[in-house]
């Protein structure tokens, strides 16, 4: 089990760049945990792929249903008192907080590839990779 922030989950739904490091992951630990903020961003990265890549709208609602029958298991309510506490003390966004508060609070990896936040809590975090090689298949 993980946590997954959203940018893991367009990875694996969207097939960019990393979705088979994605699906290793997945493959690895098919039990994600995120904050029920993950759909209001996935939504967005949805609409930014509309308006700026031009994806037509049918498949990004493909894209949308998809995510949300795999996940739809997946949302825990965060402390927002240790979110706020954490953005504070590592510098991060109240959103990215969210992610990390789930992850100190059950005990599991926040697996992101948000650099800047890898390093503002290299305890909580792991890329992609680290987590591959943590738990090889």
């Amino acid at each position: 089990m993980i946590v997954a922030d959203v940018n893991l989950v367009a990875q694996l739904i969207l097939k960019l760049d990393r979705t088979e490091t994605a699906q290793a992951v997945f493959r690895s630990a098919p039990e994600w945990v995120m904050p029920e903020l993950w759909r209001h961003e996935f939504l967005n990265v949805l609409a930014n792929y509309l308006r700026f890549d031009r994806v037509p709208a049918e498949r990004l609602a493909l894209a949308w249903q998809s995510a949300n029958a795999l996940f739809a298991e997946s949302i825990r309510q965060p402390d927002m008192l240790l979110a706020l506490k954490l953005a504070g003390e590592r510098g991060a966004s109240a959103y990215d907080a969210q992610y990390l508060a789930l992850a100190q609070t059950l005990g599991l990896p926040l697996v992101t590839e948000d650099r800047k936040l890898r390093q503002a809590a290299p305890d909580l975090t792991l890329s992609m990779q680290e987590f591959i090689e943590r738990n090889p298949q």
